[in-house]
């Protein structure tokens, strides 16, 4: 409940803000909180495209596994105030106890960058659909932040 909450105060606080641009270019690395919490990367292929990844530590229900995945993103800045963006990938989870899935992953988020700074700040929901060992549905909520290279 508490991430849920806290999850909306971001995503309204983001809403309240007019002058938004986001990261068009080069490739950022930076950090994400939520599940799983770890390293976050984008590599902008064009104005529109990216490829998100990631690298967490997933540290609740007992499942102590290691998330990697990877997404194409499409950026849309006509929805909302804010640039949405959204797109599919693969998530590989590993971990002792019968936590290890190789799953497809749906990603929707918004983000906004600072006008004068190489900084984005992003919140983002992705279900997972696990495929192997068993189906299960898991969902990824995270925020973070990311310092962008030219």
């Amino acid at each position: 409940m508490k991430k849920s909450f806290l999850i909306f105060v971001v995503l309204v606080g983001f809403g309240i803000i007019n002058s938004v641009r986001s990261q068009e270019e080069g490739y950022g690395f930076g950090i994400m909180l939520g599940e799983p919490t770890g390293l976050s990367a984008k590599y902008w292929l064009d104005g529109k495209k990216a490829l998100n990844f990631g690298l967490a530590y997933s540290f609740v229900t007992n499942a102590n596994a290691l998330a990697v995945h990877c997404d194409y993103v499409f950026h849309n800045n006509n929805l909302v105030t804010l640039p949405v963006y959204y797109g599919f990938g693969a998530r590989i989870r590993a971990g002792g106890n019968d936590n290890s899935f190789l799953g497809a992953r749906g990603v929707v988020g918004v983000l906004y960058q600072f006008p004068k700074e190489p900084v984005d700040v992003f919140a983002e929901v992705a279900p997972v659909f696990n495929l192997f060992p068993k189906t299960t549905l898991h969902i990824d909520i995270a925020i973070g932040t990311r310092y962008f290279f030219r």
